[in-house]
């Protein structure tokens, strides 16, 4: 008999609390237990727990709250499928997607944000900014930085409250988050001053600094894209 691997016990944790999603035992909107209660319920560590937790965040399926929990944020079927058709997409494709999605989000964003919006981005925005400032990112906390990082990029998308944006901008999720894997990251490509910008013109209510901000970003990622530097992309990924 071999020991269980990690990974494997990590993808059947996720597929338990996928589970309690699709049979509607967590109802949508509905928050899931804490850290503590899935560990005790589950028999699994705490960072067993926040890997699968964080799987379902990128799959679409779940949505953490600063200061309030994590909910479940749809089943993530059509998601899925839509995943699925951009997984064979290239980093130049993806770029240019996101691009022409979050421009016009981050506009939207700038008119529509709330209160709960301004505090989560600004939040997510400190958090990123101090995982990225280290020249090169320690392995330990590569996981949260590249989260954090895509974190910031999705409560924009959320705060321009339309639904469709969101559930297209979540099915790009996992793609994303192996296309970070994949480049450098530390504080030679952390793009600190844009993504600070960005933040600040939705949080000022200003449609052109964000949108500006925006493509300003994705024209310096266009830029580094083929830079060489240190990648992440032999570490475990779903």
């Amino acid at each position: 008999m071999q020991p269980v691997r990690r990974q494997t016990l990590i993808g059947q944790v996720t597929e338990q609390l996928r589970e309690e999603i699709l049979s509607g035992r967590w109802a949508i909107g509905a928050r899931i237990p804490t850290e503590p209660e899935l560990c005790e319920l589950t028999g699994t560590s705490r960072n067993t727990i926040r890997e699968a937790v964080q799987a379902l965040v990128h799959a679409g399926m779940l949505e953490r709250r600063q200061g309030s929990g994590t909910y479940v944020l749809s089943l993530g079927g059509g998601g899925a499928a839509i995943a699925d058709y951009f997984a064979a997409a290239n980093d130049r494709d993806l770029i240019e997607l996101r691009q022409t999605l979050e421009v016009t989000a981050a506009g939207l964003a700038a008119q529509r944000r709330d209160e709960d919006d301004i505090e989560q981005l600004r939040a997510l925005l400190r958090r990123r900014n101090e995982l990225w400032a280290p020249l090169h990112v320690a392995p330990q906390h590569v996981e949260d930085a590249i989260s954090t990082d895509i974190a910031v990029h999705r409560a924009v998308v959320a705060a321009s409250h339309n639904a469709l944006y969101l559930e297209l901008y979540d099915s790009l999720l996992g793609l994303m988050d192996h296309y970070m894997r994949g480049n450098p990251i530390g504080a030679e490509c952390s793009f600190e001053h844009e993504h600070t910008k960005l933040v600040e013109g939705v949080i000022a209510g200003d449609i052109e600094a964000a949108e500006a901000a925006t493509e300003q970003l994705f024209a310096e990622l266009s830029l580094r894209r083929k830079l060489p530097g240190r990648n992440f992309s032999h570490l475990p990924h779903d």
